[in-house]
């Protein structure tokens, strides 16, 4: 029995060995688990494409600082008959007119909406980047909180069927002293209830790692195989609560994509207001035209003209869009207001829970010590009489409850690291140190900025 309650020992403290004992070479590690989880997320490569979708934004913006050209042709077959008016002879025939023309037009100034739209699409961009730096938070931390719930179940199912070797043979005992007459019935049928709620708890405990193992294997992507324990990322995370409220303030992403978010509505007032203004566009023309008409048999012509359109009144529909978006604006800058609030509290409510959780370790450990010292003094309390078997029964479920605690606080405890992290925005491979390539969407970006022309993706499609 001494055995079994050593083996449970190390089940108990395994997710604290990372703290203090190396690696094993073979083991999966929760550093590896959040590379596959971020080279492998589907929603988040999925969020990658959007991000490249926005990138085009810009280069549709940047159109309207370029020229359009245009190409036309035409052709088909004509029967005239025509006498003039003056006694002249009459003349009739068929001719086969064609033409062919070329029209260019460049604006010249248009209220400035071209170069707002660009700078409203390009604060787009950024936008879309930080709501994809706040989903690769989301995946971190949903992979990092999935491999320590498999620990903490696997380690809780551990605990749980060492309790059920350990009331096996405290059934074995009892009966046997049943049998030489030290105790009553009561005494086994005690042993056997308690023993039929271990394998119950056993058992529960199985279904949760089997539902824990089946979100690893969605989450990070493989089955869990011989896990590595995981450590708290404190290392990384300010020194004190006002330094990481502050620091959540600047860098959580939901807070920068809102000031982004202020930028793309405060470009649309702009956008809209332009339109009132004057559009001055220039276009040139060229054609060449054949057969036109009996009289007609070649005729070619260019033109260069400047064009200026002011619409002074269009039934008040402008100035309406005007109105709609400075409230969209004034919308988005509450909304700003909101989401800072919210990623302060985060930050505060998760420094707390690890601070909490911190000290729950302690504790959970200390109730673990003493409930194994506990456990056997009513032993041997009991071998002198002194104790009943319902006592002994008691502290061993006394001991297993402590040891589940000590197990929760230590996952909670490293979880709420991770989302401390995640809340004031440094959750990242980079800050990490994570082994693997981190994707960069600037690199699409500059690929298509500029692009004149063109229907192939970069990647070929």
């Amino acid at each position: 029995m001494h055995g079994v309650k050593l083996f449970t020992g190390a089940a108990v403290s395994v997710l604290l060995m990372a703290l203090a004992a190396p690696t094993p070479a073979l083991a999966d590690t929760i550093e590896g688990a959040l590379v596959r989880a971020y080279q492998n997320n589907p929603q988040l490569n999925a969020q990658r494409a959007q991000v490249r979708s926005t990138d085009e934004n810009v280069p549709q913006a940047l159109s309207g600082y370029r020229p359009k050209v245009s190409l036309t042709a035409s052709g088909g077959y004509q029967y005239q008959d025509q006498q003039s008016s003056v006694g002249g002879a009459p003349f009739h025939g068929p001719t086969a007119p064609r033409s062919v023309g070329v029209t260019a037009s460049q604006t010249l100034y248009n209220g400035n909406i071209t170069g707002n739209r660009t700078r409203a699409a390009e604060s787009q961009v950024s936008g879309a980047r930080e709501a994809l730096r706040s989903l690769d938070q989301s995946v971190l931390l949903q992979a990092a909180t999935t491999y320590m719930d498999y620990l903490r179940d696997a380690a809780t199912l551990e605990v749980q069927r060492s309790n059920v070797r350990v009331l096996e043979q405290t059934l074995k005992q009892t009966r046997d002293r049943f049998n030489v007459g030290e105790v009553t019935r009561t005494d086994v049928a005690q042993s056997e209830a308690q023993l039929a709620a271990g394998r119950t708890q056993a058992l529960t405990a199985e279904a949760n790692l089997n539902t824990t193992r089946a979100n690893f294997r969605r989450v990070i992507g493989n089955e869990p195989v011989n896990l590595a324990p995981g450590s708290p990322v404190d290392r990384y995370l300010p020194p004190t609560l006002a330094a990481a409220v502050e620091l959540g303030l600047i860098e959580n992403p939901n807070v920068t994509a809102a000031m982004f978010g202020i930028d793309v509505n405060y470009l649309q007032v702009k956008v809209a207001e332009g339109a009132l203004l004057p559009t001055v566009t220039l276009q040139l023309n060229a054609t060449r035209a054949d057969e036109q008409s009996l009289i007609q048999f070649r005729s070619n012509s260019a033109s260069a003209i400047a064009q200026a359109n002011w619409q002074l009144y269009d039934g008040g529909n402008q100035y309406s869009l005007i109105r709609q978006s400075k409230e969209n604006l004034a919308q988005q800058r509450l909304n700003l207001e909101t989401t800072r609030d919210q990623a302060r509290a985060t930050v505060v409510q998760w420094w707390g829970s690890l601070q909490a959780g911190k000290a729950q370790v302690q504790s959970a450990q200390a109730q673990v010590t003493a409930s194994e010292i506990a456990l056997n003094g009513v032993r041997e309390e009991a071998k002198a009489g002194q104790r009943t078997t319902l006592d002994v029964l008691n502290a061993q479920q006394a001991l297993v409850n402590a040891r589940v605690a000590l197990v929760t606080a230590q996952h909670d405890r490293v979880v709420a690291s991770y989302n401390v992290l995640s809340a004031v925005g440094r959750l990242s491979p980079q800050v990490l140190g994570l082994g693997t390539s981190v994707y960069d969407p600037s690199v699409h970006y500059h690929q298509v900025r500029d692009s004149w022309a063109g229907v192939r993706t970069p990647d070929g499609r």
